[in-house]
């Protein structure tokens, strides 16, 4: 979901709709994550600074592959993207991320959504 900025007083709304009470949250070190536990997440840090990526099932690597594989399409496919639409194009790459390795099935079910009344 994009939000206007990275303050907790945005971001935490988000995380609140979108988290369930249970949930285990895995994060980098960024500050604005720090009202998590008092919000009854579980949360496990990763800490980037001190050159740690993996501890133990805790690590972030899927997300920022998943930014990685946006920021590469958006500049070798769109070359820029406005405010307005991003999340529209973060909707496009979240689709297909999660349906990535379907292969033939990827390209039926689009089609199938494309004649669906």
């Amino acid at each position: 979901m994009t939000v206007p900025n990275v303050k907790a007083a945005t971001v935490m709304p988000y995380i609140r709709k979108y988290n369930m009470p249970t949930s285990k949250v895995h994060t980098d070190e960024f500050r604005v994550y720090n009202p998590l536990r008092r919000a009854g997440c579980r949360h496990e840090r990763i800490n980037h600074a001190e050159q740690v990526y993996v501890s133990g099932d805790v690590h972030v690597n899927t997300i920022e592959g998943f930014l990685s594989q946006v920021k590469r399409g958006i500049g070798g496919v769109y070359h820029s993207v406005s405010a307005k639409h991003l999340q529209g194009y973060l909707n496009e790459y979240a689709w297909r991320y999660t349906h990535r390795g379907k292969g033939r099935a990827l390209f039926e079910l689009a089609l199938l959504r494309a004649v669906r009344p």
